[in-house]
């Protein structure tokens, strides 16, 4: 709440910081303007200022190009874990897991056909049982591929051959 006037101890000068907006603009040596924000959104302050900001322009109202080019940015993907065994779904791996404060089996191995992988974690199936394992990666120490493994680079461009590591 702002005080008034009437409030205020005579001949006491009020300070800005006390003063609603509407009274500090006024203030202000640099000259401020209302413009509308959209519909149903109110005004929004906007110094006067012609090399600060461009002007605001309504919503709805098509903006001409001056000029300016416009390259559109395509996704990429990054080198994680989970891109990288996504590129090898199919392949057997052998997953090497730890489980701290477990005094039943601190470490444990999984092997099984890679089936999917996600950002926190991977899923195999054992082929001999059919039996299907979902892993935390949280719990991940590394894992081993029987076989040369993919690994494309730039990820998502399509246009480089897969490199083989051994």
């Amino acid at each position: 709440m702002y005080p008034s006037a009437m409030n205020w101890p005579a001949n006491t000068p009020i300070p800005a910081s006390a003063m609603p907006m509407n009274q500090q603009m006024a203030m202000s040596p640099i000259p401020f303007s209302t413009v509308p924000a959209g519909p149903g959104a109110g005004t929004v302050i906007v110094p006067n200022s012609g090399s600060m900001a461009p002007p605001p322009v309504p919503s709805g109202v098509p903006i001409n190009n001056t000029g300016a080019t416009f390259v559109p940015v395509v996704p990429r993907e990054e080198s994680y874990v989970e891109n990288i065994l996504r590129m090898n779904l199919g392949k057997v791996a052998t997953i090497y897991m730890t489980y701290e404060n477990n005094s039943e089996w601190n470490a444990k191995i999984f092997k099984g056909v890679l089936e999917a992988a996600g950002r926190d974690h991977i899923i195999i199936s054992d082929p001999t049982t059919g039996k299907r394992y979902l892993l935390l990666t949280l719990n991940l120490d590394y894992i081993t591929f029987d076989e040369p493994i993919n690994y494309t680079l730039p990820f998502g461009a399509g246009t480089n051959p897969a490199t083989r590591f051994r």
